[in-house]
């Protein structure tokens, strides 16, 4: 009992924010998965990342690269970010770095939410985004998705009746693969209350239609748009992520962001990247093949691919329980990895990543099987 007292008296004191939240864990890994089940997976088509690798050009430049990585990276990025701005069109200054989308959107919460304010996102949506607003303290108050698809006019009505100060929208939509036209986007920020930012997540923008990516003056301050190498480009494992913004808005990052975040190989990789155009155009075709593969495969089977715009199909199976027993049975039998959304009313499909051609064949096979009996 003394010796329990005495522990107690031990414990450090955690800020109370973090002592009120749950322990949680917004993704459970396929690293995870593989301990669980005692062995490695054999098709790993669940975490959304690229099947298809990286650039050749990126990889030459990381190899070369990759002796001087006893030397930081330029905290500034200044070869990246002078490169995405004339890919994009913007000055310098409108552009900042970040170890992928996530840390971005954590940095954008910690830059305009204070304790207790609210951020407005549907629900169901993007849970890693859910995960920074509560860790700062911040308050949801969510929009339903109607038809599968995010509801900007839900979206505005929510943040204007709750008095929120930042919305999130993906835009094509993870987990649905769904995308808004870009004057329904255009629409959404005019209708946002004065002194609302809109956190435009565009993480699947290389796979979307044209008229899906709206023009936006990147000195607006009603919107950041965030961008990443992690999917088309094929940089998952370095972290790579980047935000548009008004030269206001990225000083007001400067003051509090990771300037490390993003490392000497991972500015290496990137840069290369964005010199290698024809390489990203047969990763975005192939994506675009592996879609239509899915969708003929829901079809024989009965069942509805939700349309999608990124490297990732939707499939309904009817119900929650089902999508889980289905999960479950693919990986624990199969060594088949996938994921399904959280929340309803997605959660009654199974999200499949595009994986290559022999990564489709094994999941469809294994996917007959197990639907026979789940």
């Amino acid at each position: 009992m003394a010796a329990a007292a005495d522990a107690e008296g031990r414990r450090p004191r955690y800020a109370s924010l973090v002592e009120a939240l749950p322990a949680v864990v917004p993704f459970v890994p396929p690293e995870a998965l593989e301990r669980r089940v005692g062995r490695p997976l054999r098709v790993r088509i669940g975490a959304n990342e690229s099947a298809f690798g990286p650039s050749p050009k990126a990889v030459a430049a990381m190899a070369a690269e990759a002796a001087r990585v006893n030397w930081y990276g330029d905290p500034e990025g200044f070869e990246l970010r002078s490169a995405l701005a004339r890919r994009h069109g913007v000055s310098i200054d409108n552009v900042v770095l970040g170890g992928g989308v996530d840390e971005l959107l954590g940095l954008v919460v910690r830059a305009f939410i204070d304790p207790g304010d609210v951020v407005t996102m549907s629900h169901g949506g993007y849970p890693t985004f859910a995960f920074h607003v509560n860790g700062f303290g911040g308050r949801f108050a969510t929009a339903p998705y109607r038809d599968d698809r995010n509801d900007p006019e839900a979206l505005a009505e929510a943040a204007r009746r709750a008095g929120a100060r930042l919305v999130y929208l993906s835009n094509p939509d993870n987990p649905s693969g769904s995308w808004l036209p870009a004057a329904a986007q255009r629409e959404l920020i005019e209708r946002l209350p004065p002194g609302v930012v809109l956190a435009l997540d565009e993480a699947y923008a290389d796979f979307a239609p044209a008229d899906s990516i709206p023009e936006i003056d990147p000195e607006d301050p009603r919107v950041i748009r965030l961008r990443t190498f992690s999917k088309a480009f094929g940089l998952a494992g370095l972290r790579v992520g980047y935000a548009i913004a008004p030269a206001e808005t990225i000083r007001a990052f400067d003051k509090i962001r990771n300037h490390f975040a993003v490392g000497r190989l991972a500015q290496a990789g990137a840069l290369a990247s964005l010199g290698d155009p024809e390489f990203i155009a047969s990763v975005v075709r192939e994506v675009a093949e592996g879609r239509r593969e899915y969708q003929r495969l829901a079809d024989e089977l009965g069942l509805k691919a939700l349309p999608s715009a990124t490297n990732f199909v939707s499939i309904d199976v009817g119900s929650a329980e089902r999508a889980k027993a289905v999960l479950a049975t693919l990986l624990e039998e199969h060594g088949v990895f996938i994921r399904m959304p959280g929340l309803p009313p997605l959660n009654r499909c199974v999200r499949v990543t595009i994986g290559t051609a022999s990564d489709r064949a094994a999941f469809a096979e294994a996917f007959r099987q197990v639907l026979k009996r789940v």
